[in-house]
């Protein structure tokens, strides 16, 4: 039988068709929407699909939804993050989670439409897309888990990655009750700082048109970096381990004579050199990391005559001016920084006190891409050096990061971009194997053609001499 929607109170008079799925019960807080048998497919298995809205405040509308295995249930509970500016529930991801056995939920985080827009009016929305609607939907989850299996999970979890990343990082330190562990990948915990710093790149690249770098210098650039730091771990393999100790510098690539696509112009030596800079104020304020050298390739060089990409605007647009019409060309940082952190300071993850999470025996993996072009991994390394700051350089015991050579923006790159760390952080709080190595993958033409170990940070994966340098086996995770 095919799956079909129904509402709570024709699933409780209609028990025949709704099969095993009538076990579920709305939780006070949460208004059942709809409640869908969905037969095993050969992908999923049968499952309960079961939708609801949840309103803690007058002014929220939070979309969510559960999906519970009707058999083989591993016991365990699984929320999913978010991509972007979210505005929908992620089923790709509560597919995967279904797949593993897991009772898996989602959440739209309270909002559908144009990235940002909800934000104008609704500063209770702007509180449900930064944590409220992730809270609430772990809650409600749980009792509608509780009431169908007639026992709560025995562990929760979460992973997501981007949006999802930053919603790990602030459920640890808003909610450190909600999960026993957290996947945050490329978490973008800094939305404010991080959209003005590309507001501000952008503005700069526009306001003096010659500092515009067309593609085929981009990846002329990509190959002179990854040339020039390719080989300073001893595999010469296309990737560079640790872009820190990368020494390329963007005046090498100066034209001497005549502009080709082979050198950069010094408007051009410009651009690129700020792109590897922090962001700071006029007074000398920082307010967000640079890329790391690597990225080139997925660098996000306007074109001529461009707007800025969609995500910065909004925050400035919506959240920051409430303006719908308001033009990137009146950018200015400190007043539009300050004006977006006195209205929306709250899409901030920044605490780096997560004592509870911890105390109550969390664990907490962190990762991000070296090449990430958006969010950087050298603000992901400050957050964490800042947690081990004011808690403690030994903190292992519960918090790993682990950085991906050559990984762009959560997948993508050139380098092994598929680990499972949800497996990972499952075998370490359930059988107490700490992830002293996780093993990345790429993918070619539907083989794996590279296998790496990601080590915890600060180690590094070097090769031991012997054997492929494709095979994650023949690597060691030593001290930088």
């Amino acid at each position: 039988m095919s799956g079909f929607a129904i509402t709570l109170s024709a699933a409780l008079s209609m028990a025949v068709q709704t099969g095993p799925c009538e076990g579920v019960e709305a939780p006070p807080g949460a208004t059942v929407t709809s409640i869908e048998r969905v037969a095993a497919d050969g992908t999923l298995p049968e499952h309960c699909r079961v939708a609801a809205v949840l309103a803690p405040s007058d002014d929220s509308e939070i979309g969510m939804e559960v999906w519970l295995p009707t058999r083989d249930w591993n016991g365990k509970f699984l929320a999913v993050g978010n991509g972007g500016w979210a505005g929908t529930v992620s089923t790709g991801a509560l597919a995967g989670g279904l797949g593993e056995g897991y009772a898996a939920a989602s959440t739209d985080t309270g909002h559908t439409g144009p990235p940002g827009a909800f934000a104008v009016g609704h500063p209770e929305k702007v509180v449900d897309f930064a944590y409220r609607a992730m809270h609430e939907t772990v809650v409600q989850s749980k009792a509608i888990i509780e009431s169908f299996y007639d026992r709560p999970p025995r562990l929760s979890y979460f992973s997501g990655c981007s949006t999802g990343g930053w919603q790990g990082l602030a459920a640890a330190q808003r909610h450190p009750d909600d999960f026993d562990a957290i996947v945050a990948g490329a978490p973008v915990y800094d939305r404010p700082r991080l959209h003005a710093s590309e507001m501000m790149k952008f503005v700069e690249i526009m306001t003096e048109p010659d500092r515009l770098v067309p593609r085929a210098k981009i990846e002329m650039i990509a190959e002179a970096v990854t040339n020039s730091c390719d080989g300073d771990d001893g595999v010469v393999d296309g990737l560079i381990d640790d872009p820190r100790t990368c020494g390329f510098e963007p005046a090498s690539l100066a034209c001497t004579g005549a502009e080709t696509d082979m050198c950069l112009t010094p408007p051009q030596v410009a651009s690129l050199e700020r792109a590897y800079a922090s962001t700071v104020t006029g007074a000398g304020e920082f307010v967000y990391s640079g890329h790391a050298r690597g990225f080139e390739s997925a660098w996000r060089m306007p074109a001529p005559g461009g707007e800025p990409r969609t995500s910065p605007m909004a925050s400035f647009r919506f959240l920051a001016h409430e303006d719908p019409d308001w033009n990137w060309r009146d950018f200015d940082l400190e007043a539009d920084l300050a004006l977006l952190m006195e209205n929306a300071a709250v899409l901030q993850a920044t605490d780096a006190d997560l004592g509870r999470f911890r105390d109550r025996g969390g664990k907490l993996i962190v990762y991000h891409g070296w090449n990430d072009p958006g969010p950087s991994p050298l603000s992901t390394i400050r957050y964490y050096d800042r947690v081990l700051d004011a808690m403690g350089p030994e903190q292992d015991d519960w918090l790993r990061l682990y950085l991906m050579p050559g990984v762009g923006h959560c997948r993508g790159g050139a380098g092994p971009d598929q680990a499972d760390f949800l497996a990972a952080i499952e075998r370490w709080v359930e059988s107490g194997t700490a992830p002293d190595r996780i093993r990345a993958s790429r993918v070619r033409n539907g083989q794996v053609d590279m296998t790496r170990p990601l080590c915890p940070y600060p180690e590094v994966a070097r090769w031991t001499g012997l054997g492929s340098t494709n095979d994650s086996e023949n690597f060691d995770c030593v001290a930088p």
